[in-house]
């Protein structure tokens, strides 16, 4: 069974539901038969001792007005017995939908709700294999992996304890199973056996015990467990989980690494084969104002420019691609190529004054550790009293205050700073700040955080000049788990990642294939066989059976299946 025949399946009632069913159907047939008894008399009457003939969608609306007492008085009876019919009609209303009708809904009220809990599966369809599993429905991560993961064609399932909210989830179109999330009979009816990855994504507590029992139904099964703290990374593996992910850290690791301080500095974000994939600004650099060819970069150090970033844009790294002072260029090539060019750009946009980290949190104290390691001095605001205190014990430079206030962000130094991180917790706050110290340093880099993907545009337009959200990050590190391949996380909902190549553009030149004029994605290698060509001209040809490293974000990916299949 697929999983959209799983979604639409629903349990038949068995047992005593028969029974209440039967109640239920007998007290509306029964509704309707004396509408149909006083529909029929209300015609006899009429015709039989008033003279007067009305239709039958007439007589039945006549009942229905006043046996639900709502009574418009555009038909009346001018008989006595006609009106003596009326009060009977009204008090067999009245009884029916006021005294009756409310206390079957008492009776049958609890019935119809363990019935919608009902239909939420408790186990997934035979036979199912090769499926991922995830323990939570939580806002940030599952909607996002379950959306990619149905794009590749991967079947995916929510465990959710609750059979209400189970329910919820199912008739939502989410493919929801309900059980208890730490018992080993739960999983085993989730097929764990043969799952592709368990992802464990509750609270650290919880996610104890929900490891403890997936082992016990598969030893084998890889897990993926989601820490919120640190010191829970080593009891989550020690407790049998293959992978665990601190995603706060890694976010705010992830950041940092695009935070320019003190020097020009090459930013590693991947790599394929024997090939790494990189990234740095040219911000205070000879680059800047040149065109792709002109900085000689190939020539000088063997690396590629495979895109250029400008404020959230992705643009082709044509030879006449312009750069500006808010370009970052993505280049390719090998480990000690790169080394060359990080060499190259030390000497460059030497800035000694503090970074500033706005929000002490666990995403910006982890970027501000990370910053202090590579020797950057740091400043960090944030408005609660105890995170400074805690804060304090481990950097020297630490303010109690609003972000928002002039004087404090003069006082950090602002308008000498090379760069700012804003770590909040609030998307609107962020894009304010950006906005803010744009203003008051046009020159400053600008990195941010976010928890939505649709304010990505938006903080790009108030002059950021990197954001990553923490779902990105969550998603792009599982996926590379799962596929068993190393995490490209160019930008925020940027990927690089690989397909075969489609048979309908096998063997034509890169320019006639249409694929950045019908998706917008940037081709940036061909690999056939052992031999990779990257960065490939227009001229190229495609081969068959070869696989394509494409670069682009979701919807990008989405006009390419599109196009091409």
């Amino acid at each position: 069974m697929s999983l959209r025949s799983f979604l639409r399946a629903s349990r038949r009632p068995r047992g005593p539901a028969h029974q209440n069913l039967r109640i239920i159907l007998g007290y509306v047939g029964g509704i309707f038969l004396l509408v149909s008894v006083f529909a029929i008399l209300f015609h006899v009457i009429m015709i039989g001792v008033e003279g007067r003939s009305y239709s039958w969608f007439t007589a039945y609306y006549w009942t229905l007005t006043v046996m639900t007492t709502l009574g418009f008085g555009d038909i009346v009876f001018e008989s006595e017995i006609g009106r003596l019919y009326t009060i009977v009609v009204l008090v067999s209303g009245i009884t029916l939908f006021f005294v009756l009708f409310p206390v079957a809904f008492i009776r049958f009220g609890p019935w119809l709700d363990a019935r919608l809990r009902m239909r939420a599966p408790r186990s997934v369809p035979r036979g199912t294999a090769g499926h991922v599993i995830l323990t939570a429905y939580d806002e940030m991560i599952a909607p996002a992996l379950i959306a990619r993961l149905e794009r590749e064609s991967i079947d995916v399932f929510v465990l959710e304890p609750d059979a209400d909210k189970a329910a919820q989830l199912y008739f939502r179109g989410v493919p929801a199973v309900t059980g208890d999330i730490d018992l080993r009979a739960t999983y085993e009816a989730l097929a764990v056996a043969s799952a592709r990855m368990v992802v464990v994504n509750r609270d650290d507590a919880v996610n104890t015990s929900t490891i403890l029992a997936v082992r016990e139904a598969a030893e084998k099964v890889p897990i993926v467990a989601l820490a919120s703290r640190d010191d829970a990374v080593d009891v989550l593996q020690l407790t049998g989980a293959t992978r665990v992910l601190a995603l706060r850290n890694q976010l705010g690791e992830q950041l940092a690494s695009r935070v320019k301080g003190m020097h020009a500095r090459v930013v590693q974000l991947g790599e394929f084969h024997d090939l790494q994939v990189a990234e740095f600004p040219v911000h205070r650099t000879p680059l800047a104002a040149q065109t792709v060819r002109d900085t000689r970069l190939r020539e000088l150090t063997g690396v590629t420019v495979i895109g250029v970033w400008d404020r959230g844009t992705l643009l082709p790294a044509r030879p006449e691609t312009q750069l500006t002072s808010s370009s970052v260029l993505v280049v390719v090539g090998a480990s000690e190529q790169l080394d060359e060019l990080d060499a190259l750009m030390m000497i460059y946009d030497v800035n000694p004054n503090p970074v500033i980290v706005i929000g002490g949190g666990t995403v910006g104290a982890q970027a501000a550790r990370v910053l202090k390691a590579r020797g950057v001095p740091v400043r960090i605001i944030d408005q609660s009293r105890f995170v400074c205190s805690v804060l304090a014990r481990e950097f020297e430079h630490v303010h109690q205050g609003d972000a928002a206030d002039y004087t404090l962000m003069q006082e950090v130094g602002i308008a000498e700073a090379p760069s700012v991180l804003l770590t909040t917790h609030d998307d609107r706050i962020n894009i304010y700040l950006t906005s803010y110290c744009r203003r008051l340093n046009p020159g400053i880099r600008i990195v941010s955080r976010l928890n939505e993907e649709r304010n990505v545009a938006s903080i790009h337009r108030a002059g950021a000049d990197f954001a990553l959200s923490y779902t990105s990050l969550g998603v792009s590190l599982i996926d590379s788990i799962l596929r068993e391949r190393p995490s490209f996380l160019v930008s925020e909902g940027v990927n690089l990642f690989s397909v075969p190549t489609p048979a309908s553009i096998a063997g034509r030149l890169l320019k006639d294939s249409g694929i950045r004029t019908k998706s917008g994605l940037n081709v940036i290698a061909i690999q056939e066989g052992d031999h990779i060509v990257t960065n490939p001209p227009p001229s190229a040809l495609i081969p068959k059976h070869s696989e394509l490293f494409l670069m682009g974000d979701i919807d990008q990916q989405r006009a390419f299946e599109k196009a091409f299949g």
